[in-house]
């Protein structure tokens, strides 16, 4: 069995069961207790699970559990970074673009402030702040109102009735976990309701989640996973759940995380040379 094959199936166990053990690992995989331990340490620094002594947990803990912004904005930057590249193609000059919060949306939002004559909806006290630091005579920028929570977002009703009130042509949203049964999920319930707003007034609904995310359950549904018109994820998903997921969504876009790091650095090359 090789290695993604197993490290599969340790996935599906520890989703199925909420954690495993090494000791029934290896029995199940027919493997070494040093295998099992290895393909661990590499599922847990990909975030797909969390070690525990003994054995290994699913990541992310309760699912009501939310990690504020600046956790959050130091976790899997080349993937998002990624993602972000792949995602602002999709974008046209002229068109009004919704722009949920999250780390993966800020990532986003450092791009698309390069893009010429745009208004931009967003909920995110972060997404503004990159707008507002370089502000520019041919971009509109909406910033709703509302109570804000640890992911930086503004929700409520004030924030539900803003959202409500606009037509977009295309939402880019960040999510806290994805799965083919209950969807896109966030742990915050106010959250929810927000992007469901944006969800109602976009012609092109855009998920943006990086390959940790698959599996994660927060305790409120966003939408299905077939609602998304477009997910875009990294290469650091495994394929059989990239092709759960094709089945599934619109339309699937995995960005090469390797290829983004390849062209940063040549890029840095350049600079100095």
């Amino acid at each position: 069995m090789l290695a993604s094959q197993r490290r599969s199936r340790i996935l599906e166990e520890i989703r199925r069961s909420g954690a495993v053990r090494v000791s029934a690992l290896v029995e199940r995989l027919g493997v070494s207790d040093m295998t099992v331990r290895r393909d661990l340490e590499v599922l847990a620094q990909q975030g797909q699970l969390q070690k525990v002594h003994g054995g290994a947990i699913l990541p992310g803990g309760r699912s009501t559990e939310e990690p504020g912004f600046a956790a959050k904005s130091v976790r899997e930057n080349a993937e998002k970074l990624a993602i972000a590249t792949e995602a602002v193609r999709l974008v046209e000059p002229g068109m009004a673009v919704g722009v949920s919060a999250g780390t993966t949306t800020w990532t986003f939002a450092r791009l698309l402030c390069d893009l010429p004559d745009i208004t931009v909806v967003t909920n995110s006290v972060q997404v503004a702040d990159v707008f507002s630091r370089r502000p520019r005579t041919d971009q509109t920028v909406v910033l709703t109102g509302g109570i804000r929570t640890p992911s930086e977002a503004l929700v409520g009703p004030f924030a539900v009735a803003a959202i409500r009130s606009v037509n977009l042509d295309i939402m880019f949203m960040g999510v806290h976990g994805m799965d083919v049964h209950s969807g896109y999920t966030t742990p915050n319930l106010m959250e929810a309701e927000a992007d469901r707003a944006f969800v109602e007034v976009s012609r092109r609904f855009v998920v943006l989640a990086d390959h940790t995310k698959y599996g994660v359950l927060g305790i409120s549904t966003i939408a299905d996973i077939d609602a998304a018109d477009v997910l875009i994820t990294d290469s650091g998903l495994a394929e059989e759940h990239q092709q759960a997921l094709r089945e599934r969504v619109g339309d699937l876009i995995v960005a090469d995380v390797a290829a983004e790091n390849d062209s940063n650095e040549s890029s840095e090359s350049e600079a100095g040379a």
